[in-house]
């Protein structure tokens, strides 16, 4: 019996020496799991840090590219409205071609109508001369016809006494 009691003591102590190391293999588990656990957290914080930082770099880029694209926008902008006005610009110099053209053919067309005009007027004042000579000759044989006819009446007056 007391074989019997050594033995079951010796099986207990066994058992308790058993849980022992596995209680000590588990505590050493855990302090490991522990320390992967706040490692992991540590990388958690790390890469939470790097996100912020991730997201704050692409706001930042994001509002870059905003303002690129409002920059190219207005680049597009300017270049069409330069384009615009280029061809305002071509369009109004050929306008001018064209206005000096009909300038030089009005010109021309009034010089040679000044030079209708003097002949006009050349042949006006010649008109003009031979009616005052025509009017003058006119008055001349209108007095020779009215001393005539006067002549005649007298004529025919003394006739008449006669």
């Amino acid at each position: 019996m007391a074989d019997r009691i050594r033995e079951k003591m010796n099986q207990l102590r066994a058992e308790a020496d058993a849980a022992v190391l596995r209680a000590e293999d588990a505590e050493a588990k855990v302090k490991k799991l522990e320390q992967t656990l706040l490692e992991k957290d540590n990388d958690i914080t790390s890469l939470q840090h790097k996100l912020a930082l991730a997201d704050e770099t692409n706001e930042k880029l994001d509002e870059q590219l905003g303002q690129y694209k409002s920059s190219s926008l207005e680049g597009e902008s300017s270049r069409t409205t330069s384009e615009n006005l280029t061809r305002k610009v071509q369009l109004l110099e050929e306008e001018l071609d064209v206005a000096e053209k009909n300038v030089k053919e009005t010109v021309e067309k009034l010089r040679q109508v000044d030079v209708k005009a003097e002949h006009f007027e050349r042949q006006v004042q010649r008109a003009e001369q031979e009616r005052d000579a025509w009017e003058q000759k006119y008055e001349t044989l209108d007095a020779k016809y009215k001393k005539s006819q006067q002549e005649l009446e007298e004529l025919e007056k003394s006739m008449s006494d006669l």
